[in-house]
């Protein structure tokens, strides 16, 4: 029925037309080009596995507990009987999907009664779009989006590879997934710092929070649905990713503790959200977005990793403008200093081209979290505690951008000079070749005329003359080109003249 809703609306709503021939297919459009390409028993088991995968955690917040009850769930059936089963009394349920499936789409969306624009702003990773892209996200009017009861964040999840050929198999688990994710290889950054062979990526992330409003004639239990991304398990978090979200324990406290298990997105956030501390469960009932406290942090936490990694690339770019010695690369070896230049140029402009788009992200996330409060409000919970946070990822992004710029124009008027210094250099070289024209243009010249007699034998006694006539033509020659003799040769006559004028005056005077 959901379906059916969603092809229906298409008419009015061009874009959830994607939406509906996503959950046709069971997974990205785009890579059904790929999947039909299958024999037929193959393609129906493909199908079938990725319309019926789900990966979801029911947990119930519930105020005056001591820890989210939380329920696993692993396939449609269960979902279907967890959505028809009423929460525990004063809970707040939220469920955790990791990836999404054409029967969790159904389920969800007709059980909670969903908007389906929710599910269509997720399963696709595009920044930007070809003008025939028909799949193609428009922006809508504030007025129109800001009274919707959800939202979704975009991100960047650095990640560390060994080889290239752990790359290439991340991307190919990246293409099992259902919703469109890719990797951004940052293959224009070698550095001899770096292992020849590794590589590090930026995983296109999103997470996506819908709350259903409260209205009288419902249940006490308000349900939240967050969207999550599944996990690439191949290679690793760049530097092993975010530090826990609290403090190292002092010799004196013999507390114990749990380590994360750092194996997929999907256990981390269950792993923290069961360590939610008392006072955040119990601002879940006035507040439903601080069941999303803990993916928040973890956004927060990538967006600082991947402003480290960019500080660490940009501060190599400088290293390599003012000591381009230190960075040669192989490939490089054989060529002149100044292509060192336009190489760096090459990495920056990836950062000019990319950092704009995350600190749009940024914005966007900063404007949908904390949107202006109203006069007088000064409500105070774990979600507006994290508002300084993002102020400090969003000023890491612009600092980084303002860096770049800066490092540009100093690397483009280091080229300039570098350019110059060349273009002198050739003109040198010229001037060597002009000089050997002048000197063997008269000397062909007067041994042609020499030639057109037809007594060979004759010449041998007048070979003198080739010389006597020859050299003394190209020595004059070769004064009347020589920029230096004949300026020597002016300022001398100059002096004469002067000399001259000043001894004349001179002699009207006596």
């Amino acid at each position: 029925p959901y379906l059916n809703h969603i092809k229906s609306l298409s008419g009015a709503w061009p874009h959830l037309r994607y939406l509906a021939q996503w959950m046709e297919v069971t997974t990205s459009p785009t890579k059904w080009q790929l999947l039909r390409r299958l024999s037929p028993q193959r393609l129906s088991e493909v199908r079938e596995e990725r319309a019926r995968r789900t990966e979801i955690a029911a947990i119930d917040f519930v105020s005056g507990q001591p820890a989210p009850i939380i329920e696993h769930i692993t396939n449609p059936e269960a979902l279907a009987a967890s959505l028809d089963k009423p929460g525990a009394p004063g809970a707040t349920r939220l469920y955790v999907v990791e990836d999404l499936s054409r029967d969790v789409v159904e389920h969800l969306g007709s059980k909670l009664d969903i908007d389906p624009l929710f599910f269509r702003e997720h399963i696709n990773d595009y920044t930007w779009y070809n003008t025939r892209d028909p799949w193609v996200e428009l922006p809508d009017l504030d007025i129109v989006s800001r009274s919707r009861p959800y939202f979704r964040l975009m991100y960047m999840q650095p990640r560390y590879f060994k080889t290239r050929k752990s790359f290439e198999k991340a991307q190919r688990q990246a293409g099992k997934f259902n919703v469109l994710r890719r990797l951004d290889a940052d293959n224009e950054h070698e550095s001899p710092f770096d292992d020849k062979s590794a590589t590090v990526a930026l995983v296109r992330s999103k997470a996506s929070l819908w709350i259903r409003p409260a209205s009288n004639d419902q249940q006490a239990v308000v349900p939240g649905v967050l969207l999550i991304d599944p996990s690439i398990t191949e290679g690793y978090p760049l530097w092993r990713g975010y530090r826990p979200f609290r403090n190292s324990p002092i010799p004196s406290d013999q507390t114990n503790y749990e380590v994360p298990p750092r194996t997929t997105l999907f256990r981390d956030l269950l792993f923290w959200i069961q360590q939610t501390p008392q006072q955040d469960i119990d601002a879940v009932e006035n507040n439903p977005r601080a069941m999303a406290f803990r993916i928040l942090e973890i956004i927060c936490a990538e967006w600082l990793t991947l402003s480290r990694y960019i500080t660490a690339r940009l501060g190599q770019i400088e290293w390599e403008i003012e000591r381009p010695e230190w960075f040669r690369i192989d490939k490089q070896e054989l060529q002149r200093e100044s292509m060192n230049f336009n190489m760096s140029l090459k990495k920056l402009h990836t950062w000019r081209r990319r950092l704009p788009v995350y600190r749009a992200m940024v914005a966007e996330t900063r404007a949908k979290l904390f949107p202006d409060h109203a006069p007088g409000s000064n409500r105070q919970d774990c979600i507006t505690n994290l508002e300084k946070d993002f102020a400090i990822v969003a000023g890491h992004y612009d600092d980084l951008l303002s860096r770049t710029e800066r490092i540009a124009a100093v690397a483009t008027a280091v080229t300039a000079i570098e350019e110059s210094r060349r273009a002198i250099e050739q003109n040198k070289t010229l001037g060597r070749l002009t000089y050997l024209a002048v000197i063997f243009a008269p000397l062909s010249f007067v041994s042609s005329f020499f030639s057109m007699s037809a007594d060979l034998a004759g010449l041998t006694q007048t070979i003198w003359v080739y010389f006597c006539v020859a050299v003394p033509i190209s020595l004059v020659v070769y004064l009347l080109v020589d920029k230096n003799w004949t300026n020597n040769l002016q300022g001398a006559y100059n002096k004469t003249k002067a000399v001259k004028g000043r001894t004349g005056i001179f002699d009207l005077k006596r």
